[in-house]
């Protein structure tokens, strides 16, 4: 059984842990990019289709990292809020600099 976290406090080391591998956090860091600015473009463009594309590309990014750098099993599949609560905070902190890109 996995362990259970009270909040997402308790659950950023954990996250943090899994995302060791720099190659892992960079995928995570260009797939959330791309996430931003394909959201500016459906805003202007007013193209809602393309939508979809967000968790492609979120996921396929984040998990190619786990899955060829990182060699763990994403946190998404057993804490998916607090796994995309962890992705932004992660893109956060490695903008301030707190998290090595």
């Amino acid at each position: 059984m996995s362990k259970q976290y009270k909040n997402f406090a308790e659950f950023y080391p954990f996250y943090l842990s899994q995302h060791t591998n720099q190659a892992c956090r960079r995928l995570h860091f260009i797939g959330s990019s791309i996430i931003i600015m394909l959201l500016i473009y459906v805003a202007i463009s007013g193209k809602l289709l393309l939508l979809w594309l967000l968790p492609v590309i979120g996921y396929g990014f984040a998990w190619l990292g786990h899955f060829v750098f990182e060699k763990n099993r994403p946190a998404t599949f057993t804490y998916p809020i607090y796994s995309l609560i962890g992705d932004w905070v992660m893109f956060k902190d490695i903008l301030i600099g707190k998290i090595k890109f």
